[in-house]
């Protein structure tokens, strides 16, 4: 953990987060997702790998009252909060891998654009789905963000798992059941184009409760 954690403490310490490649000045695809659910604005949202999002930004803007962002550097999180000033304040902020996160609370919306795609091995991938299936609750969702078949095999430096709508959908369907799934093309700062795929589940009846 320390290596990656540095990994990514480097990056955001010596880049602005503003030319790095997955910035979103606004994070259009995920935030229409959420709409759509029309969750209660109390209700318990996690944004996972959040980092210096503005993810988080928009929900305060929508009115959510209850956020948590989790990212595995500090340094990300210390930006994050800068940008925000005093509404930093309203939101939870945990330091952490995703895959020894151990939550204290439950979450009715799951949201992950960063962190998921990277995990490369079987057994990350189960523990992330494990942590992800108990920290849901009843009725839950989990929007995933992960680059497509057609989009890139490596970011950062580091290398990526890319999914179709299939290949996701088999990944969690032991727990959760296919909302919604959609291709977006991403231009990053530097005018290249990034193919992400963005899927919303809800949890499965025999695994909710």
């Amino acid at each position: 953990m320390k290596k990656l954690t540095s990994h990514w403490d480097s990056i955001y310490s010596t880049q602005q987060t503003t030319t790095c490649s997955w910035w979103q000045e606004y994070p259009q695809p995920s935030i229409e997702l959420i709409r759509e659910l029309r969750l209660d604005k109390s209700s318990p949202i996690i944004d996972v790998g959040g980092g210096d999002s503005k993810l988080v930004d928009c929900l305060l803007g929508d009115g959510y009252t209850d956020i948590t962002v989790l990212d595995i550097s500090s340094s990300a999180l210390d930006s994050a909060r800068h940008r925000l000033g005093e509404r930093s304040e309203l939101v939870k902020w945990i330091i952490s891998d995703i895959t020894t996160f151990h939550p204290s609370s439950r979450y009715m919306l799951w949201h992950d654009r960063a962190a998921f795609h990277f995990l490369i091995d079987d057994d990350k991938i189960s523990r992330y789905r494990t942590i992800a299936e108990d920290a849901i609750s009843e009725d839950g969702y989990l929007i995933l963000g992960t680059f497509s078949t057609q989009g890139p095999k490596s970011c950062s430096g580091l290398p990526v798992h890319r999914y179709n709508p299939e290949t996701l959908h088999r990944c969690f369907r032991d727990s959760f059941s296919e909302r919604k799934s959609i291709e977006v093309d991403h231009l990053t700062p530097s005018g290249k184009i990034q193919n992400f795929l963005f899927s919303c589940f809800q949890k499965n009846r025999l695994s909710r409760g």
